[in-house]
């Protein structure tokens, strides 16, 4: 990390291509990092433009993420890139699942790396529950604590194998949300026991993991009044204390209706909770400024956490592997010995 360090705050920008005010806008600005998001990907050739762009606009290797999970939530899709399966359907081949996990991960890594992407919104370590809002769904490996933790161990072993970041998420968990924070904010009243035994437990063995993202829920036995992002005690307490997690940790996005209050005013909550980089994905210039304004500098902290993450960062390997991985994942989907 730079002596001089950026904002803590990932951004998006409104298209396919970087405008110049947003290109002044960054420079300015300095953002630790940007995110990309369906608008802003056409082909191949456009997103490695773009994404040499955006770094061209801070002048640095600043990390891009992106949301590719597989199934529903994936922002590049055919025809240009192979679509890849939701986190449940790995999860419902048995035995061969783990290795399903890890090469759905590498195959991630090999799409991202290509494009130039180096961070990964993945695994999704969220335990559903019966009755449980449809948000997280099939975005989960499981049911099942024990096999969500090694199944997205799994999978992020292989977006490492293959070059790329993981962010687990969404610490300490979505899955018993019966609302969805996109829309609305989630209370979940469960007691702490019960939450520390099962919504924990994936994250405890995930806590060595370089990068995670904070949940926009409230879970009252810990802090009845604000939701895990903008919670100094569920930050402090769970995440980083009960859980373990000392890794780099991001807010889930700032412009979900979970949260209350200007743009400004979420930027500088999750900060102050303890979130060591903000998140702000729908690339409008007037909230990116309202955020800009309400943020501060990478924390030193937050900067040797950012460095640990990237001694984690493996070689991408040859982008020729890629189809006899695909070939091996298809055949553990349609029940064939791989």
């Amino acid at each position: 990390m730079s002596a001089k360090r950026p904002l803590a705050l990932v951004l998006g920008c409104a298209g396919p291509r970087l405008l110049p005010e947003e290109k002044a806008f960054f420079r300015d600005a300095d953002p630790f990092g940007f995110i990309l998001f369906r608008r802003n990907v056409e082909t191949p050739e456009q997103v490695r433009a773009l994404v040499a762009d955006l770094r061209d606009s801070v002048g640095r290797d600043a990390p891009v993420l992106i949301d590719q999970e597989g199934g529903r939530v994936a922002r590049l899709r055919p025809p240009h890139w192979p679509e890849l399966p939701a986190a449940a359907r790995i999860g419902a081949l048995g035995d061969d699942a783990p290795h399903a996990a890890w090469l759905h991960g590498r195959l991630l890594a090999a799409m991202l790396s290509d494009l130039g992407i180096d961070v990964d919104c993945a695994p999704v370590a969220d335990v559903p529950v019966p009755g449980a809002h449809d948000v997280i769904g099939d975005r989960a490996f499981a049911g099942d604590p024990a096999r969500v933790a090694l199944l997205a161990a799994a999978q992020a072993e292989g977006l490492l194998d293959g070059g790329v970041l993981p962010v687990v998420k969404h610490i300490p968990g979505h899955g018993r949300a019966f609302a969805d924070s996109h829309l609305e904010l989630p209370v979940v009243t469960t007691p702490l026991a019960e939450l520390d035994a099962w919504d924990f437990a994936p994250f405890k063995a995930l806590a060595g993991l370089p990068l995670a993202m904070v949940a926009h829920v409230v879970y009252t036995a810990i802090d009845p009044d604000r939701p895990a992002s903008v919670s100094p005690q569920v930050i402090g307490q769970i995440v980083r204390d009960a859980i373990g997690f000392d890794g780099l940790l991001f807010s889930d996005d700032l412009s979900m209706q979970a949260l209350s209050g200007s743009v400004g005013d979420r930027t500088a909550a999750v900060l102050a909770a303890g979130c060591d980089i903000a998140l702000h994905c729908n690339g409008k210039m007037d909230e990116m400024r309202d955020a800009v304004a309400r943020a501060a500098p990478l924390t030193q902290l937050a900067g040797e956490r950012w460095e640990r993450a990237q001694a984690q960062r493996r070689p991408v390997p040859p982008a020729a592997e890629a189809a006899g991985l695909r070939a091996a994942l298809a055949d553990l989907l349609a029940g064939r010995m791989a």
